[in-house]
């Protein structure tokens, strides 16, 4: 993934308009997997319905919705264009903007994540950790200078 460009990519005209990401989250099948790294770990700000499901209004929106290749998730990974073999495929990537990534990243290593890529900054800004959930999306942990808002 890189910073947005300038050049914006042509439309033709519909009657739907998308205005926004009204949400996002992960399928899953380990429920106790899940919770230790989005709750435990993470520490996001859930409210539990009785049946389980695990939600939130408390998060700001998505800054960015991107269509990103493998290739570009393998190299920004692996410094390789595939990805490897021995890991699950991610379906999907999501990226939590965090106050300090390296306290974040140490930490996950604490409880025992698997990092792919440790406290790297990109060539385009953004410093980066990755790894995979237990539900297999590709998970940042990232400071993004240019979507932080001063003041």
């Amino acid at each position: 993934m890189s910073k947005p460009g300038k050049t914006r990519v042509a439309r033709a005209s519909s009657p739907i308009k998308v205005l926004f990401v009204a949400g996002f989250g992960p399928i899953v099948r380990n429920a106790a997997e899940s919770r230790a790294l989005y709750v435990d770990t993470l520490r996001l700000p859930f409210h539990e319905s009785t049946d389980g499901y695990l939600h939130t209004e408390e998060l700001s929106g998505a800054k960015a919705f991107a269509l990103w290749p493998l290739s570009h998730a393998a190299e920004s990974c692996f410094g390789a264009t595939t990805w490897p073999g021995d890991l699950p495929v991610p379906q999907a990537w999501i990226e939590f903007d965090v106050s300090n990534v390296r306290r974040a990243s140490d930490e996950l290593v604490r409880r025992g994540y698997r990092l792919l890529v440790t406290n790297r900054k990109e060539p385009w800004g953004q410093t980066v950790t990755r790894l995979l959930s237990p539900e297999g999306l590709l998970v940042g942990l990232t400071h993004t200078p240019w979507m932080r808002t001063k003041g």
